[in-house]
């Protein structure tokens, strides 16, 4: 009788667990979601983009119940992003709460929080390839990625000011950090061209190039006052038609 009871319990406890673990599919689709965040506000390398989703889906395929949400799966996460991240990458990590602890059980569900601060629809970078190659099934140890990352940006990039576009990808293609046309241009080789500034070149005709209007002829002026004819209302001198009185070609921007 104590076997059966013990036999019960373990099938409860197993369903329990079942039913609170995600599936792949769904631990897939919000590891991308959260790296490609991540990949934005961190400014990831290629490199770094595809590690942090193999990280990022380790640990949320670790989920099985709530015990696990700060336990060993997330110190492992931190651990191997501590060695992907740079310096002022993983602090900057560390201060966006829906990066560092993006997930929390509430209501009897798992619930990403990044989702509170980005559509579901707006991705910013094309799939990395780990999307399709790597499925997760051995969680990385820790520091797994330490000697693994050939390039940790020293500085924080450039990229304050674009303003997302929505775009939804789908079933994301793997590809690289910057081969989704729809999102910001992270590379500096894409800059507007700067203003040429090559004297004499592209520049608005000068006044001495024959388009400027004809000097009134001495013939034609007025007579002197003396004469009693100059035309009154007119004391400006040659403001008249033909004068220099519309405004040149407006400046560039």
């Amino acid at each position: 009788m104590k076997m059966k009871h013990f036999l019960l319990l373990a099938a409860m406890v197993m369903m329990t667990i079942s039913a609170k673990a995600i599936s792949y599919e769904e631990a897939k689709d919000n590891a991308l979601f959260l790296s490609d965040k991540m990949a934005y506000e961190l400014e990831l390398t290629d490199d770094q983009y595809e590690a942090v989703y193999e990280i990022n889906l380790d640990y949320i395929m670790c989920l099985n119940s709530p015990d696990d949400l700060f336990g060993e799966c997330w110190e492992r996460r931190n651990d191997n992003l501590r060695d992907v991240l740079s310096t002022w990458q993983y602090e900057k990590y560390l201060e966006i709460e829906y990066f560092y602890r993006p997930v929390k059980w509430e209501d009897d569900a798992w619930a990403f929080l990044v989702f509170t601060h980005y559509s579901r629809d707006l991705f910013f970078f094309a799939a990395p390839k780990a999307f399709t190659a790597y499925i997760g099934a051995n969680p990385r140890p820790p520091h797994f990625y330490a000697d693994r990352i050939p390039h940790k940006p020293a500085a924080s990039g450039h990229h304050h000011g674009p303003t997302p576009h929505a775009t939804n990808p789908g079933a994301p293609n793997p590809g690289a950090l910057n081969h989704n046309p729809g999102a910001p241009n992270m590379t500096p080789n894409n800059k507007p061209a700067t203003p040429n500034t090559v004297p004499n070149k592209n520049k608005p005709a000068t006044p001495n190039n024959g388009n400027k209007p004809a000097t009134p002829n001495n013939n034609n002026r007025p007579t002197p006052p003396n004469t009693g004819t100059r035309p009154a209302g007119n004391p400006g001198g040659h403001g008249g038609p033909g004068g220099p009185g519309g405004g040149g070609p407006g400046g560039r921007r």
